[in-house]
This record gives structure tokens, sequence and C-alpha cells, in this order.
């Protein structure tokens, strides 16, 4: 900074220099702020948000009545448990029991590998539908894990439903409930 100097003029008086103003010009900073907003808003990268489609039906006229039974050999129900538990199976309620409910995993030979099978061995592939029923104790993970699965396998008839109480109690028999 610079000194002020006072000076003698020799009859006694101290000459004083003006004083100078103390504003600020603001707009350098102005400038400075807008150029690092901007900076930071470019050098951001944005967050894309992690979402998973969900495909809902068409709603059909209340005069239309579609056939809502699928058959057996067209469908594939999967049970989904607590504790990383899966289950599969093709029956009805008459052919339900603890030897046709089989269980499985979440690795590729394991549920993926039943939805290809069961996919090739359908009658009518284009109608090929499969049935997801999550557990009360099923966790939210496992069913975005089978809903993963269905996008792998290229299944685009499925449906999420309630687990049926003929389904439940053989359920509860093969978990030892």
């Amino acid at each position: 900074m610079a000194q002020i100097e006072a000076q003698d003029s020799g009859d006694g008086k101290k000459i004083r220099s003006k004083k100078q103003s103390t504003k600020v010009d603001m707009a350098p900073l102005v400038d400075l702020g807008f150029l690092l907003i901007t900076f930071f808003m470019f050098a951001a990268t944005s967050i894309k948000p992690n979402v998973m489609n969900l495909n809902m039906p068409p709603k059909i006229p209340k005069d239309i009545v579609a056939p809502t039974e699928i058959k057996l050999s067209n469908s594939l129900t999967i049970m989904i448990g607590k504790d990383n538990k899966l289950f599969w199976h093709q029956q009805d309620e008459k052919g339900l029991a603890l030897e046709t409910l089989n269980e499985t995993d979440y690795s590729a030979e394991g549920i993926r590998k039943v939805i290809t099978t069961a996919t090739q061995k359908a009658e009518d592939k284009d109608m090929f539908t499969v049935i997801i029923k999550p557990t009360e104790e099923a966790s939210y993970k496992n069913l975005v894990d089978v809903l993963d699965e269905m996008a792998i396998t290229k299944s685009t008839k499925y449906g999420i439903v309630e687990v049926k109480p003929f389904e439940q109690k053989v359920f509860d028999e093969k978990m030892g409930k």
C-alpha cells in the first residue's frame, strides 16, 4: 500500500493529502462468482436417476371380457421367499405338492435356466407368461433380481400377484414352518 506522507511547508503547518475513497468496486468479484458457478455447473457430472421400467397392462373397457386363464404349459410360477430362497412350479391346485415345488437360486444356472427351459417347452411361446409371487417375508432386492432376470431372458409377459392360500400352505411345508 502507498504510504501517506505529511509534508512540512515550513510555516509550521502540516499539509495532509486528500483522503481516498473507501469504496470497493464489486463488478470484478461478481464476474468471478459467475465464472466459478458456470465452471462448476459444466464440470460437475449430472446424476441420472436409477429407474426400472414397469409396464402396466392397458385399460380394457368393461364391456369386453378377455379370458384370464393361462394354460399351465404356457406359464411358470416363481415364488420368492425370505433368506434368498426361490421356488418355482408349473402346477395347479391339485398338482402342487412338496415334490412339485422346486427350489432354485438366482444364478445363471438357476432361475435363468428354469425360465429359458420353460419358455422352450411352452406350447405357444408368444403367450408364455411368468407369474411372480413374492411372499410376505420376501425382500425388495430379491423381487428386483427376479425382474432383472425377466429383462435378461427377454420375457415380455409377466405379472406380480399375491400368493394363493394353497401355494402358501405348500410353501410353508417346504420351508418347515
